[in-house]
């Protein structure tokens, strides 16, 4: 029987270099150094706005698939944060002078919506654990690089707290290890085999590194390294 906390180590340390990748990645470094324009920020903006949305529809689906699994509390939670992300990022865009319109409006870039595409595609296809094991490995680096462009925006562009509510969540984002690792345990059990948890998570961080990618092009900033 596989064990879930060896193969969450396990994962973790396989996909170090790609998470150095995010979490240093020259958007970030440009938005520090007061290198991101407004107009670049709303493409940020526009963005999530399309994840997240895509994101609730995908947790919802994945709950009515597996509902009845000791997963569904676990995700339900996530359900309640992204839906709590979505109004947040209202604040963010109004800070913007931009509408819900607007943002509804705004075109998703295709190296940005990989990464909601594939949380789609695990929803309709994956497994509660793999779903788990991916957001696992990702919201740790997607907390902590919300962290650095909050402090950023506070102190290079004049946003208020109540302006980088969206950000804020993120990084004080409850922890959730202990479940996430309850419900790849219980895949494990299930006999989802561990090299697909691997995958999803390898996957999905590639998809965040696309995603910072194309948050750099959009800035007229050169990309990182490639996926």
């Amino acid at each position: 029987m596989s064990n879930a906390l060896q193969l969450v180590s396990q994962v973790r340390s396989d996909l170090k270099r790609l998470n150095e990748r995010i979490l240093h990645h020259p958007y970030l470094n440009a938005l520090e150094g007061g290198r991101v324009s407004r107009d670049a920020l709303r493409v940020f903006a526009g963005q999530q706005y399309h994840i997240i949305t895509s994101d609730l529809r995908s947790i919802a689906l994945l709950v009515s698939r597996h509902g009845n699994l000791p997963s569904r509390k676990f995700f339900l939670n996530v359900l309640q944060g992204e839906a709590a992300a979505l109004d947040a990022l209202h604040s963010f865009a109004r800070a913007l002078a931009m509408s819900g319109d607007d943002l509804e409006a705004f075109e998703p870039l295709p190296a940005a919506h990989a990464y909601c595409a594939f949380v789609a595609w695990l929803a309709l296809y994956g497994s509660a654990a793999e779903l788990a094991g991916a957001f696992l490995v990702n919201f740790a680096a997607w907390g902590a690089n919300c962290g650095r462009m909050s402090k950023a925006l506070k102190e290079r562009c004049n946003f208020t707290e109540s302006d980088l509510a969206f950000f804020n969540l993120f990084v004080n984002m409850l922890p959730f290890e202990e479940e996430a690792v309850a419900v790849i345990q219980g895949g494990l059990d299930r006999g989802i085999q561990p090299r697909l948890i691997h995958r999803a998570a390898r996957l999905l961080q590639g998809y965040e590194l696309m995603y910072w990618d194309a948050m750099a092009e959009a800035a007229g900033l050169q990309a990182s390294w490639g996926v």
